[in-house]
């Protein structure tokens, strides 16, 4: 558990994650880990992009990533940008799975982006880009062997130029998160580039 100094202004609130010492109901076993459980995100403005800060290497990274993110977009810079920011060391190193299952209580959401490590090491500050709304499912393969083999990407890599596009087309659902990745998939570096 995280512990802030009485002083801290988050100090007298409720953390915002636990760790649990269950799985399924039942008591951990030994060998078992604990499971990070992060907190639903308020306020976002449903037409604002999520990003979220995992990684806390290097505040010259992230305020430069921010720099970017807060620029107009469109062809000609015609669209203000709207992006909800989560700055939070609590987020630190969380997992792709850890996010995507701490925003998909907001059923207004169908994408979110994180800003991890290879985000702030990169030249290009490309974020992560998660599908939301992909569910793992155990599929049975005597029957599902082909969907199976040929599951839709769940991640790309989006630069800070294309986040804004991709959030936008995916809300309306003008385009689909396979889409995206495909066009990423095509760049020599693997990094969706502004359309």
């Amino acid at each position: 558990m995280l512990r802030l100094p009485t002083d801290h202004p988050r100090s007298n609130r409720a953390p915002l994650f636990k760790t649990i010492d269950r799985v399924g109901g039942r008591p951990l076993r030994a060998g078992e880990e604990d499971v990070r459980v992060l907190h639903e995100i308020a306020g976002r403005d449903e037409f604002a992009a999520l990003v979220i800060r995992t990684d806390y290497g290097d505040s010259a990274s992230w305020q430069a990533l921010v720099r970017k993110l807060t620029q107009p977009w469109g062809e000609r810079g015609q669209f203000h940008a709207q992006v909800h920011l989560i700055d939070d060391p609590v987020w630190a190193e969380a997992t792709p799975d850890e996010v995507i299952a701490a925003v998909r209580r907001d059923e207004s959401l169908s994408v979110v982006f994180m800003a991890d490590r290879v985000t702030m090491q990169s030249s290009d500050r490309a974020l992560l880009t998660c599908d939301v709304r992909a569910e793992d499912e155990d599929l049975d393969p005597m029957y599902y062997q082909e969907l199976i083999d040929t599951r839709p990407p769940r991640e790309f890599r989006s630069a800070p130029g294309a986040v804004h596009g991709v959030h936008a087309n995916l809300s309306i659902a003008n385009m689909d998160f396979e889409e995206f990745a495909e066009i990423a998939s095509a760049d020599p570096v693997g990094v969706l580039r502004p359309l």
